[in-house]
């Protein structure tokens, strides 16, 4: 099974409410999926990010690929610089 990391949209119209779950590549986009990892709510002026970084680690270790918007969201927390090591961090901030 390949393995996604991605959005999984909830909420109702024009407040949209994000999980960030890892589900097979295969599934729809709101369809069924393997682990929630976290919640996103883009909405609120500062918008609101919870990822449980232990997991999401297991999970791209195991070669779930995340889609872009998670990738940059696993930025924003810091999850991406763990995953890929202490080089990485040091390419992405220009030193």
């Amino acid at each position: 099974m390949a393995a996604k990391i991605r959005l999984q949209r909830a909420g109702r119209t024009k407040r949209a409410f994000y999980k960030i779950v890892v589900a097979d590549t295969r599934a729809n986009r709101d369809g069924k999926f393997v682990e929630q990892l976290g919640t996103y709510n883009p909405v609120p002026d500062t918008f609101e990010l919870v990822i449980d970084e232990e997991r999401a680690l297991y999970w791209l270790r195991q070669g779930a690929q995340p889609s872009d918007t998670v990738r940059s969201l696993l930025r924003q927390q810091g999850v991406w610089a763990q995953y890929k090591g202490p080089s990485a961090a040091e390419a992405s901030s220009g030193e």
